[in-house]
Formats: structure tokens, sequence, C-alpha cells
């Protein structure tokens, strides 16, 4: 986990810049099912803040991740807003595919090493193209954060998109930093240490568990408890395996992990 004193030296870098910070997140109820996604844009320079925020009905995870992305630029390029841009976002597949996967699918005519079309193409081409247009009067840096880790920004992404994926209505705010850090109470960019982060923890912790998913040689394996996944990963290089808790969490969880080795195969 990124530790407190780097995001506080961050905060201290980005408020001495003219920047536009930018947080974006995406969820889903189902792989696909309801869908919602979520950008904050913080324009440093002008002192304003802007929440966006939507919402699909048979949608998947990395599209509502990638559509908050594609939301945001779009949003920059339409304003023609001046300065830095810093997109700040938990989604590895979002990093990983603008900063790299994109330019071999483009060669590529958009397929994979294999010859399977490229997943979420249109969005990746809509990303791509926004991305490529900005990037010429704008620096653009994608950024890598860690999900509720507790950093504000990123909190609030999540509480929206995840609110507009239940249906629940959402009030976004535009308007002037200042009102806008005394509504969510305290700096955009801080990292919140109260308690009720801790309580979250220790509660999933001891939450029994629906499953583990794990990866062994490219392989997905599931198992239903964790004596079983442990013996399957114990000892072996180049393993990952998580705890879930429903069986929506771990069908979400097999597809992601199924579409990050499938775009590493581009």
């Amino acid at each position: 986990m990124i530790s407190f004193d780097f995001y506080l030296f961050a905060t201290i870098q980005i408020m001495k810049n003219d920047s536009i910070v930018v947080f974006t997140d995406g969820a889903s109820r189902g792989n696909p099912g309801l869908g919602g996604w979520a950008a904050l844009l913080i324009d440093t320079a002008a002192g304003k803040v802007w929440e966006l925020g939507g919402r699909e009905d048979n949608t998947t995870n990395n599209r509502m991740e990638m559509m908050a992305a594609r939301e945001a630029l779009a949003f920059v390029e339409k304003r023609k807003m001046e300065g830095s841009v810093e997109i700040h976002t938990d989604s590895a597949y979002l990093l990983n595919g603008i900063t790299g996967w994109v330019f071999g699918w483009e060669k590529n005519g958009w397929k994979t090493k294999t010859g399977e079309s490229v997943l979420n193409q249109d969005l990746w081409k809509e990303i791509g193209a926004l991305n490529f247009r900005l990037g010429q009067k704008n620096k653009i840096e994608w950024k890598k954060v860690s999900g509720h880790s507790g950093l504000r920004g990123n909190e609030r992404v999540d509480e929206i998109a995840t609110k507009k994926a239940d249906g629940e209505h959402v009030l976004l705010f535009v308007g002037a930093i200042g009102e806008y850090e005394q509504l969510i109470g305290g700096n955009i960019f801080d990292v919140i240490l109260a308690k009720t982060a801790t309580k979250k923890k220790s509660k999933s912790s001891t939450k029994p568990a629906y499953s583990y998913v794990s990866i062994v040689d490219g392989k997905i394996a599931i198992d239903k408890d964790w004596a079983s996944c442990e013996k399957r990963v114990k000892g072996k290089s180049k393993t990952k395996f998580k705890k879930v808790f429903s069986a929506d969490e771990e069908k979400a969880l097999v597809s992601e992990w199924k579409n990050l080795a499938h775009m590493h195969t581009h």
C-alpha cells in the first residue's frame, strides 16, 4: 500500500503546479450487469471542481473504468482546459491498456496475437484518440493509485460509481475547491486516516470467504477453502490469489483476470 507520507508529498507537489487532476473509477453489479462510472476533475489553477457520473444497465467493470476516463478526457477537450493533466486510476486494465497495449493493437488492426478481436475496442479507440489530441497541447500523465487506500479523491469517485451502479440518485458537485472540501470534509488529495477505514478492513478480514481464486502458471483456479488454495500456490513463483465473498465477486474477478491474461497476448 502507498504510504501516507508519499501522498502528503504528492499533495504538496500537486498544489504547487497548475494542473488538472482527475480521479476516475467504475463499478458493476455482475460482469456483465448494472454499472456505474465516475470522474472527479480538479482545476488547481482555476480553483474549481467538477464531478461527473453515469450508469449503464448491461456492462462490465472494465467498461465502466474506461467510460470514466473517456468522459473525463472529453470534458477537458470540450472546455479547452489548459495545464498538465494527471489522471489517477486504480484500474490496472485501463492504465496498462492506454500506456502500452493500445499501440500494439492499433498496429495489428485491433487484433490480438492470436487473431482475436480486442475487447472494448470501441472505447479504446475513443480514449486513444482523445489522449493523442490532448497530448499535443497538454502534458498527460496516467498514474496508478491503490483502490480503497483512503485517498479522498479516489474514495469519492468510488462512492459515486457504486451508487450509480446501484441506481441511487447522486447529487454531482460543480463549484469552488474550498466549498467542495468543506462538503467532503477535507483536502481532496489527503489520505483519510479515519477509524471507519480500519473498521471496514477488519470486518472484511473476518468475513467468511465464498471462495479463493488463484492463478498458477497462467491458469485460473477456484478453491472453496484456504487449505486447498494454499496447497496450490505455496512454493510456486508467479502466482496470484485473492479471497472473494460472493458468487458475483468470484465471477467478476475471474473475468477481470481472464481479460488481463487476454490482453497480454496482444
